[in-house]
């Protein structure tokens, strides 16, 4: 069982996203910023991070950055989980150091198969 941090600055979202999770059997932590995800980040020391990219103050892509060029969280992978699903974005969010990048809506199936693809399951 991973401990998973998932950013979002939707409810909504964070609640399809929590439940898919929780279902396979993994741990949640939320964050509903990408400031308050490196924090949570770096506190918590979580198996993965879900990161969302439209969110208000530091986007997704800064906090994927952030996150994987930082010391304390630079084994952290991070997966991003985005409505943006132009070829430009993914590939933008593959070079802020995620491990794999995801649009939304997400299925659990996808969503389980990259979690266990980058967490090695």
């Amino acid at each position: 069982m991973a401990r998973i941090l998932i950013v979002d600055d939707s409810p909504t979202e964070m609640h399809v996203l929590k439940s898919m999770v929780e279902k396979n059997g993994h741990e949640t932590l939320t964050a509903g910023s990408g400031e308050e995800g490196i924090e949570v980040a770096k506190a918590e020391k979580p198996d993965l991070v879900l990161m969302d990219v439209v969110m208000p103050g530091l986007n997704g892509f800064q906090a994927t950055r952030q996150l994987t060029k930082g010391a304390e969280t630079a084994d952290i992978p991070v997966i991003i989980c985005t409505t943006k699903d132009q070829e430009t974005d993914r590939v933008w969010g593959m070079r802020q150091g995620a491990k794999d990048y995801i649009t939304k809506p997400v299925t659990e199936a996808d969503l389980v198969s990259k979690i266990n693809t980058v967490l090695g399951a």
